[in-house]
């Protein structure tokens, strides 16, 4: 049988219950063999990350640590002295992986909206599959998403078991993942000295306030 390897990028700055929910409906949608959350090392579009690298892949941990499938923190952005590009982390993993694996990665609405200003965006799907789901407030319909690349999602959308029995090109459009969560105003309320209880899986929650983290 085919391996299939779901990768989940982001900054998680922190990681969040949004986070975790996206990891969690692919983990079921697609039954993936791994989840591998990858941590951002420099992303090229945010200026500052606020938490350093050890303590983002630790929160990950915990924060995954119950999902369906084996999940691997992978260190491979933090690792990099340059900045972090997709399309350079999907050449690697197909690397490491050989020609025959199913490579799925996972976005939301938000990222799937900027995609097209990814860099060599459309060249993703020569590494991989990419899944998105949506998240209220960003539309997915065809006022809100590119036409460059709501026309790629159309030619190659596919079932969750194409996705599985396939390498790469394909793409998954998951219209019911309703979860708003954002990590801007997590770090507000930690800032203020609130506790964002329902946002925050309990664990993580309890090794920001143990670090001093965002405050």
């Amino acid at each position: 049988m085919r391996r299939c390897v779901a990768l989940l990028g982001g900054s998680f700055d922190p990681v969040h219950n949004g986070h975790v929910a996206l990891g969690k409906y692919f983990a079921t949608l697609l039954t993936p063999d791994e989840l591998r959350v990858i941590p951002a090392g420099k992303p090229w579009q945010k200026h500052t990350l606020h938490a350093a690298p050890e303590h983002r892949a630790a929160m990950l941990r915990i924060a995954f640590e119950r999902l369906p499938v084996p999940v691997v923190v992978d260190p491979l952005e933090i690792l990099r002295d340059t900045p972090t590009y997709t399309i350079d982390t999907l050449r690697a993993v197909r690397a490491e992986l050989g020609p025959d694996a199913s490579i799925a990665f996972l976005i939301g609405a938000d990222q799937l909206q900027q995609l097209h200003t990814w860099k060599e965006w459309q060249h993703l799907f020569d590494f991989a599959h990419i899944c998105a789901a949506s998240r209220p407030g960003f539309s997915m319909d065809s006022a809100h998403v590119p036409a460059e690349v709501r026309r790629e999602f159309d030619r190659r959308t596919a079932t969750p078991q194409q996705i599985r029995e396939t390498p790469r090109g394909l793409a998954c459009i998951a219209g019911n993942l309703e979860v708003d969560i954002s990590a801007t105003d997590i770090r507000a309320a930690l800032e203020h000295g609130e506790r964002p209880d329902a946002f925050i899986p309990a664990g993580v929650l309890d090794y920001i306030q143990q670090h001093h983290l965002y405050t």
